[in-house]
């Protein structure tokens, strides 16, 4: 018994250390950086403007990223609000990836959350997508395909939209 009770001790202290591993909190991470280099000293001078800053931010998030002010209580719509956990920190140029370690024990969906992997369009075959992941595509654009009722629908869409949004990756 105290041998399966000191394994069960190890695995916890091995698991429960705080550190992030890799890939772990990438969206926490890469916003806070994000948002990090648009604070300038001025902002940094006190939580309350930091804070403007944070939720100025948030407020023009889409996707994971919206989700993630979500869950730290940035937006209007949050149930929780451990905001100053992050507006603190970073008035005191603390890194991102410190800042996302202390959040993830209270709030575990904080570093749950990835972005999904991106569809390259030059070496992909999109005739062997789903159309579910052309709708993707085409909502990463902000484009909707509007009278698409079969895949060779959102097919042809794409193509007809790749050379507008391929130069934009390019410049």
């Amino acid at each position: 018994m105290k041998l399966f009770a000191s394994i069960i001790l190890l695995f916890l202290i091995a698991f429960c250390n705080g550190k992030l591993r890799e890939g772990e909190c990438e969206v926490c991470i890469k916003f806070l950086t994000e948002l990090s280099g648009q604070l300038t000293d001025a902002d940094r001078k006190t939580e309350q403007t930091v804070e403007k800053k944070l939720r100025e931010v948030c407020a023009a998030s889409k996707n994971k990223e919206e989700r993630f002010c979500y869950y730290i209580g940035a937006l209007e719509s949050s149930a929780t609000g451990i905001v100053q956990q992050v507006t603190k920190p970073l008035k005191n140029y603390l890194p991102p990836e410190k800042i996302c370690e202390k959040l993830k024990p209270q709030d575990a969906q904080i570093c749950e959350l990835k972005y999904e992997k991106q569809i390259d369009l030059d070496t992909v075959d999109i005739n062997k997508l789903r159309v579910k992941e052309l709708k993707k595509i085409l909502d990463g654009w902000g484009e909707t395909c509007k009278g698409c009722t079969e895949k060779s629908d959102f097919i042809r869409m794409i193509n007809e939209l790749k050379p507008k949004y391929q130069q934009k990756k390019e410049l």
